[in-house]
């Protein structure tokens, strides 16, 4: 379904037990909502469930660039808004999981409890530099010929070994994503830099972290669960960065433990 909201047109997916507590899904960078399909299927008894496709990902519209993650923010308020949610559980992967870190900080009272996987609070230089040349290669060669080195970058070898199918449809996913919704994304996350707000969370919030995780080490997620107060943290063994599409068992289990621990 398409959601008018915040300006734009966002490609959005409900499903699940109408009448359910909401579950709402934020996906990676350089991916779209059906990276979320085996959670979809393995909640959709228990909840509610939106999907949507970022700002300048899968079917939303690109606008010209560069994003902000309080852009990012205030697209999930408005598509909220727009379907009429008033409250929801929140995971998000990726920069996915800092958009559900600035719903926390920002729209404490529209949260349940959030899951913040496979993402950093920070931009440390040698990330940052990284991610300016990709824009640079992004709007210089398109985002094509950065396609199979990320889904490399993501994934585990054991992964890209055992599953090159699941390997090549994440290339295709990452082939199909608009050049200008990518690098707007990617300028959204230089300024990247919650470390210090992280305390001033206050929803029931779970950490997961790929432990083969290049581009996000467990440490640096570690570090956000000793500053979130009564938080929760988990490392999935053999996981990339890409975790619930890796290991997908275990993070519906982790993550389905955790939500349900709510309304226990």
């Amino acid at each position: 379904m398409i959601v008018d909201a915040n300006g734009i047109r966002f490609n959005c997916e409900i499903a699940g037990r109408e009448g359910a507590p909401w579950l709402t899904f934020s996906n990676a960078l350089a991916t779209d909502l059906t990276m979320w399909d085996e959670q979809a299927r393995a909640f959709a008894a228990d909840y509610r469930i939106l999907r949507y496709d970022t700002r300048g990902h899968g079917g939303s519209t690109a606008t010209n660039g560069p994003y902000s993650l309080d852009m990012l923010v205030d697209d999930v308020v408005a598509i909220w808004d727009a379907i009429g949610i008033g409250r929801s559980h929140v995971v998000g992967l990726s920069i996915g999981a800092m958009t559900a870190v600035g719903l926390a900080l920002r729209h404490a009272q529209r949260l349940d409890r959030v899951v913040v996987a496979n993402a950093r609070p920070d931009n440390p230089r040698d990330l940052r530099d990284a991610r300016k040349r990709r824009i640079v290669a992004t709007r210089r060669e398109g985002i094509s010929a950065l396609a199979e080195p990320t889904v490399e970058r993501w994934c585990s070898g054991a992964f890209l070994a055992s599953e090159p199918d699941a390997a090549k449809a994440l290339v295709a996913m990452v082939a199909g994503t608009s050049a200008e919704g990518y690098a707007g994304c990617v300028h959204a996350l230089l300024g990247l830099d919650y470390r210090e707000r992280l305390g001033e969370i206050r929803a029931p919030t779970l950490f997961v972290a790929g432990g083969e995780d290049a581009g996000v080490p467990p440490e640096a997620m570690r570090e956000m669960h000793w500053a979130v107060r009564g938080s929760q943290f988990v490392e999935l063994a053999r996981a990339g960065h890409i975790s619930n599409i890796e290991r997908p068992v275990e993070f519906n289990r982790v993550v389905g433990e955790f939500l349900s621990a709510g309304s226990s």
